[in-house]
């Protein structure tokens, strides 16, 4: 007994633990979903004690930025979705956390392609993860719930001639939940988020009220908008988002649940009353009102990912 509680402490220390999940859980760590150029495009799954089935694709939010230097924590390891994460485990999901391209060095569509090449791999090793291939969802916080936003309306067909059989396989997902995300980076320009989105869509000068619509600043805009991309075959969505947000204002996803409705998807809108941009919407860990939330996502995914495999 002692022998394991110094092995479990020295384990502690030198390898660490999760930041994204409870320490108990089992983490495949650093997995090699893609290269790009040469460099390892990453990976990290958490396993659930008793996995149900079924994988999410987890994406923290950044501003679709990242640091440059060698030593910059990766963006898998950010704790913005720590209750999410771990509600979702306790309930038997498998989770993948992804690291994507970012700006400033890459811009619009590098994190996007990312995240479906992600998806794209974790459906071919669907059957090493235990999970079901044709029903995964994702999960994202601020820019990372716009990237899940896009892997569930954007059509993801693979490439049939491809000599990779990864890229053979669709990158969409069945079932989407995001977390105060933007859905039409068009509006985001006044927003305090405006200079991120730039960066992100690679464009110098942020868009005005008056810039034509065949400009192409205005196109890449509208085309790293997942709003652009609605249509009814696509993947239920559940919007979370507070209704004091600064950065990011509430008013994204009231526009995508209109649009989801108007196409016939199943959507749902839930507004955190005084909720900002911040980890858990800047809510207490013994606020009750968190806990509806954690429970009202793991429902949306039960509902809406399992449905179609039962």
């Amino acid at each position: 007994m002692k022998y394991l509680l110094r092995l479990s402490i020295f384990l502690a220390l030198f390898v660490g633990w999760p930041r994204s999940v409870q320490p108990q859980t089992r983490v495949d760590r650093n997995v090699v979903y893609g290269m790009y150029s040469g460099l390892a495009l990453l990976l990290d799954v958490h396993h659930p004690d008793r996995p149900n089935g079924y994988g999410i694709v987890c994406i923290a939010g950044s501003g679709w930025n990242a640091p440059l230097g060698y030593d910059a924590a990766p963006l898998k390891e950010e704790t913005e979705l720590n209750d999410f994460a771990n509600r979702l485990m306790a309930a038997g999901y498998t989770l993948f956390f992804v690291n994507h391209r970012s700006s400033p060095r890459f811009t619009y569509p590098a994190a996007v392609e990312d995240l479906q090449r992600a998806v794209r791999f974790v459906r071919a090793h669907a059957a090493i993860y235990a999970i079901h291939p044709d029903q995964i969802g994702a999960m994202g916080a601020s820019s990372g719930g716009h990237l899940a936003g896009m892997l569930g309306v954007l059509d993801g067909t693979g490439d049939p001639d491809s000599p990779d059989p990864v890229n053979r396989l669709s990158s969409k997902v069945q079932c989407v939940a995001t977390l105060y995300a933007p859905f039409d980076l068009k509006r985001l320009t006044t927003a305090r988020g405006g200079p991120a989105v730039a960066l992100f869509v690679g464009v110098r000068n942020l868009l005005k009220d008056d810039t034509p619509h065949g400009t192409p600043e205005y196109q890449r805009y509208t085309a790293a908008s997942p709003l652009t991309y609605v249509t009814s075959d696509d993947a239920p969505f559940l919007l979370l988002h507070g209704d004091a947000d600064q950065a990011v204002p509430v008013e994204q996803s009231q526009l995508m649940e209109t649009a989801l409705k108007k196409a016939g998807v199943p959507v749902k809108l839930d507004l955190v009353a005084g909720g900002g941009h911040d980890d858990n919407f800047g809510l207490s860990s013994n606020d009750p009102r968190l806990g509806i939330y954690l429970a009202e996502t793991v429902r949306w995914f039960d509902t809406h990912l399992q449905k179609d495999s039962n």
